[in-house]
């Protein structure tokens, strides 16, 4: 291959992979505003054949799964089995920060966002809100999620959603637990519950507990994961492979 070919086989290499970063951040973000006001539909038309959700330490299998999770209970949950928006409900979910990796096959993908809601119900639709949760509340938490690509198409393969803090709007979250605890019960003793409960080791429990989140991405400076037994300043002062 000429230094012309080899160049140009980089550029359509590149080209392809931000193609696909933008293609995946979409896919994204797109599921951010279909939850916003609960399409469970939509949000089930993003995922891949048998794509999982991870949520409150429970796996939502498939599309029955997942229609199960923001159909059967968060569209009942907040909206009544209605699709939204409704009057007085709010339940914005920014997604943030996102840092994508292209797998090497060009297949599939991994993606870390960060999820902030703003959730609540006016004082004229009080009479739809669902006890046990705060009228006006804030949430974060983290996403690391797998991609893949079919037929063309990138599709959200595994969502994993695992909630960093909660906080009532009046109380704020140094006084606040989280209403939302990890699953106890799978489906179909939980009518609305997962297909399966993560291991006992796996179970996150909610805020004020914090644990880490293991990152998908390499270090952007060193360009491999970060271990810190193995870090020096002059580790950032080398030339980095590609």
């Amino acid at each position: 291959m000429s230094e012309v070919e080899s160049r140009l086989a980089k550029l359509e290499k590149k080209v392809q992979e931000l193609e696909d970063i933008n293609a995946i951040r979409r896919l994204q973000w797109a599921y951010g505003y279909y939850i916003d006001y609960n399409r469970p539909e939509e949000v089930a038309g993003l995922f891949a054949n048998e794509g999982v959700v991870v949520f409150l330490s429970g796996e939502y299998v498939g599309y029955e799964g997942v229609m199960r999770l923001y159909g059967t209970w968060f569209q009942n949950l907040f909206t009544g089995g209605r699709r939204g928006p409704v009057h007085g409900l709010l339940l914005d979910h920014f997604q943030l920060q996102d840092v994508i990796t292209i797998g090497e096959d060009g297949q599939t993908a991994k993606g870390r966002f960060r999820g902030i809601l703003a959730g609540g119900w006016h004082d004229d639709a009080l009479h739809e809100k669902p006890e046990g949760v705060p009228q006006q509340f804030w949430e974060s938490g983290i996403y690391e999620n797998d991609y893949v690509k079919e037929g063309g198409v990138w599709k959200i393969k595994r969502l994993d959603y695992m909630m960093q803090w909660q906080g009532d709007y009046e109380k704020g979250w140094a006084h606040t637990t989280a209403h939302l605890q990890p699953a106890q019960k799978p489906y179909p003793e939980d009518p609305n519950g997962p297909d399966r409960i993560l291991p006992e080791k796996e179970v996150r429990q909610t805020w004020p507990h914090r644990y880490e989140v293991p990152m998908s991405f390499a270090h952007p400076v060193l360009g491999r994961a970060f271990i810190v037994e193995n870090f020096t300043p002059m580790m950032t002062k080398q030339p980095r492979g590609n």
